[in-house]
C-alpha cells in the first residue's frame, strides 16, 4: 500500500493549486499556503480561482480532508515532510526569470525548520537554482542534515492540468541523493505503482494500474534543464510550422496538408503542428527567454531561441495584416473577436496573442465586439475601456452587424458553429480565421469569404481577390 506523506504547496496559483488538489486525489495529507488572504478564503469556502476541468469537482471532493489551505507557512512547515515550492517566476527586464519570490519563500523556510525537510522546486526555474536554495537555507543557519533541494518539474497543459498531473508522460525528480528521491517516490507511488488508477473513482486517462506512470531520477541539474528545455522545444515546434505556413501561403499550398504529411513521421509526431497566431501563455513566451539568458550566462550563444521569439512576434503582425488586406482600412470597421484566451479550455490571458491582435486593431482605428466563454472578465482588465471594444453573449450577438469575424482562439465551440446563423448576423460574410477551424473549399460554398492561415484564402465571386497589399 502507497505511503501518506504529509504535503506542504506554497502557492495557490495555476501549477501550486493543481498540484495540492492532485496530491490529496493520490491519498496525500496537503497543506496549501498562500499570502492572498483574499484567494485563501475563496478556497477555503470551495470557490476556484481558475478555470479548469475537474478542479472545482477535485477540490470539493478533497477539500478539509486530503486538503486544507491557510495563509501561516510556519505551522505548515512543521507539520510537513515534503515542501512544494510553486511561486511566480515572472521574467525579468533582461528575461531571465524573477527568482525574488522563491528566496523570500526559501528564507520563511529556513525559520520554521523543525527537522528533516526535502524542498522541491516545482516552479519553473533556472539550472543551479538548486543550489542557490541550499546556499540561501546555510545562511539561515539550517543545518545539511536537515533538508535536501529536489527538481521536480511540472508539464501541466492549462486546460488539461488536472489530467495531466494525474495521467503524466513522465514524472522528472531531480534530486543529488537517495533520501531525498525516496521520499519523492513515495509521494507519486500511487502513479507509479498503478494503484491509483486501480480506485473505482480514480479520474480516467491514459494510464491504468496495468501502464503506470513513468518516473525518471536525475540529478537537480538535469530535471531543471528538462523543464526548460521541453518548453523550448515545443515553442520551436511551434514556431517552425508557422514559419513554413507564410512559405506554404506564398506559394499557394496548405499547411493542413503539410503539417500532416510532416506529423505521420513518427520521429516528428503531430502534435504542436498547428499553424496560427503562435504561442502565449503563462510558459513558452517566459521560458523561452529564460532559457535564453541561462545559455548566455554560460557563454552559449543559443541563436535558436531569439529566432523562435522573433517568429512568434511577427505572427501576430502577419494576421493583423490579413485583417487589413481583407478590409481594406481598418478605420471604422466593426469586427467580431471570437476568443481572448491565449488557447482554448482556459481563462489565461496572459501573453495572449489574441489580447495583442485586438489592441493593434483598435489602434488602427477599429471597433471589436468580444466573445469568450471563459476570459472576459479578466480581458477587461488589460484591454482599453471605452466605445471601441464592448463584450458580447455569445459568437452570434458579437457577429450582430459586423464587417468580419476574427477566430483567434481555438475554442472547440468555435469550430462548430452555426454557420448560416453566424452568415445572417455579419455585415458582409467574411471570416478571418487565426486558428484554421474550418476549410475554405467548405467556407466558399457557404457563401463567406475565408482567410485563415498557411493557405491560400477562398474569395466569393462577389467580392473577388485583393492585389496583395503593401503595408508598413
Amino acid at each position: 500500500m502507497s505511503k501518506q506523506v504529509s504535503i506542504c504547496v506554497i502557492g495557490s496559483g495555476y501549477v501550486g493549486l493543481v498540484a495540492a488538489v492532485c496530491f490529496a486525489e493520490i491519498g496525500h495529507k496537503v497543506i496549501c499556503v498562500d499570502n492572498n488572504e483574499a484567494k485563501v478564503k475563496m478556497l477555503r469556502e470551495g470557490g476556484v480561482p481558475i478555470y479548469e476541468e475537474h478542479l472545482p469537482d477535485l477540490l470539493a471532493k478533497h477539500l478539509n480532508r486530503g486538503v486544507e489551505f491557510s495563509c501561516e507557512l510556519g505551522p505548515a512547515i512543521e507539520q510537513c515532510d515534503a515542501i512544494f515550492i510553486a511561486v511566480g517566476t515572472p521574467q525579468g527586464s533582461t528575461g531571465s526569470a524573477d527568482l525574488s519570490y522563491v528566496e523570500a519563500v526559501v528564507s520563511e523556510i529556513a525559520r520554521s525548520v523543525n527537522g528533516y525537510k526535502v524542498l522541491v522546486e516545482k516552479s519553473t526555474v533556472p539550472v543551479y537554482t538548486n543550489e542557490w536554495v541550499s546556499r540561501c537555507m546555510h545562511r539561515h543557519g539550517v543545518e545539511p542534515h536537515n533538508f535536501d533541494v529536489v527538481s521536480n518539474p511540472e508539464f501541466l497543459r492549462e486546460g488539461t492540468a488536472i489530467e495531466d498531473f494525474l495521467h503524466p508522460d513522465r514524472i522528472v525528480i531531480g534530486a543529488n541523493n537517495k533520501r531525498s528521491a525516496d521520499l519523492l517516490r513515495d509521494i507519486y507511488a500511487p502513479l507509479t505503482d498503478g494503484s491509483y488508477y486501480a480506485k473505482p473513482d480514480a479520474l480516467p486517462g491514459m494510464l491504468s494500474a496495468e501502464k503506470p506512470a513513468t518516473l525518471l531520477v536525475t540529478s537537480a541539474q538535469s530535471a531543471e534543464i528538462i523543464k526548460h528545455a521541453s518548453n523550448a522545444f515545443l515553442a520551436l515546434k511551434i514556431s517552425f510550422i508557422n514559419a513554413i505556413s507564410n512559405l506554404a501561403e506564398s506559394v499557394d499550398a496548405d499547411i493542413e496538408d503539410i503539417a500532416a504529411g510532416m506529423g505521420l513521421d513518427s520521429r516528428i509526431g503531430p502534435k504542436f503542428l498547428r499553424a496560427g497566431l503562435g504561442y502565449g501563455g503563462s510558459c513558452f513566451p517566459k521560458d523561452v527567454a529564460a532559457f535564453y539568458w541561462v545559455a548566455q550566462q554560460q557563454g552559449i550563444d543559443f541563436q535558436i531561441l531569439e529566432e523562435v521569439r522573433k517568429i512568434n512576434a511577427t505572427q501576430q503582425e502577419i494576421f493583423f495584416n490579413k485583417v487589413r488586406s481583407a478590409l481594406w482600412t481598418l478605420r471604422g470597421k466593426k469586427l467580431a473577436a471570437l476568443g481572448l484566451a491565449f488557447k482554448g479550455d482556459t481563462d489565461d490571458i496572459r501573453d495572449s496573442p489574441a489580447i495583442d491582435v485586438i489592441k493593434k486593431l483598435i489602434a488602427a482605428g477599429a471597433t471589436i465586439s468580444a466573445y469568450d466563454p471563459a476570459a472576459m472578465d479578466k480581458a477587461k482588465a488589460v484591454l482599453p475601456a471605452g466605445e471601441s471594444i464592448s463584450y458580447a453573449a455569445s459568437p452570434y450577438e458579437a457577429a450582430e452587424g459586423a464587417d468580419a469575424v476574427l477566430i483567434l482562439t481555438d475554442w472547440k465551440e468555435f469550430a462548430k458553429l452555426d454557420l448560416q446563423k453566424l452568415n445572417v448576423a455579419l455585415k458582409f460574410p467574411i471570416i478571418i480565421d487565426g486558428r484554421n477551424l474550418y476549410k475554405p473549399a467548405e467556407m466558399l460554398e457557404l457563401g463567406f469569404t475565408y482567410v485563415s492561415v498557411g493557405r491560400p484564402a477562398a474569395y466569393t465571386a462577389q467580392q473577388g481577390k485583393p492585389r496583395k497589399l503593401v503595408l508598413s
